[in-house]
């Protein structure tokens, strides 16, 4: 399975799972996650793929008022996108995105991305202080905001690790190097 296709699949699971603790149309928050990022390699991609996701679903037979709750979600999901989510399903699928984005995962889809385009460890070190660190204040949902205090605190203290291992502030003169 391609990353994108992991990605979509965790993000799915995690807006379905803060939607049984919120509320909000299941199915909206499923359709919407599941497009959310069809378009991902063009620019502003969430409004590219909320177009997309309105072509795909008038062509399905499902009705105007549904398409436009989902394409909400999908235009107003985008950290950079500068559309803010005015429903209950959209604040949902912003959170679950943003949520995959930081943690573990969070880290390991930062590294794979730099890995990928050529970037260094400071510059993917550069992209948590600037981007990953302030997810976490940007959440709509207590249920989100739970998740990501864990998630928060565990790419702090990678944060800090690899600082330290980077400055070899880790290595004591008992440690032999080689």
């Amino acid at each position: 399975m391609p990353h994108h296709d992991d990605h979509v699949e965790r993000v799915l699971k995690l807006a379905l799972f803060i939607a049984g603790k919120e509320g909000g149309d299941r199915r909206v928050i499923e359709i919407a996650a599941k497009f959310h990022d069809i378009c991902r390699d063009e620019e502003n991609h969430a409004l590219k793929g909320a177009e997309k996701a309105r072509e795909i679903l008038k062509e399905k037979g499902y009705e105007g008022s549904f398409i436009e709750e989902v394409c909400h979600c999908i235009e107003s999901h985008s950290f950079s996108g500068n559309i803010l989510p005015r429903t209950l399903e959209a604040k949902i699928l912003s959170d679950a995105d943003k949520l995959d984005a930081i943690g573990a995962i969070g880290v390991a889809r930062a590294f794979m991305f730099s890995g990928e385009n050529g970037r260094d460890i400071e510059s993917t070190l550069r992209h948590l202080e600037e981007k990953l660190f302030k997810l976490k204040d940007l959440l709509y949902t207590e249920t989100a905001r739970e998740i990501a205090d864990e998630r928060h605190k565990f790419m702090q203290a990678f944060y800090r690790r690899i600082k330290r291992e980077l400055e070899l502030k880790d290595i004591s003169e008992s440690d032999e190097i080689g």
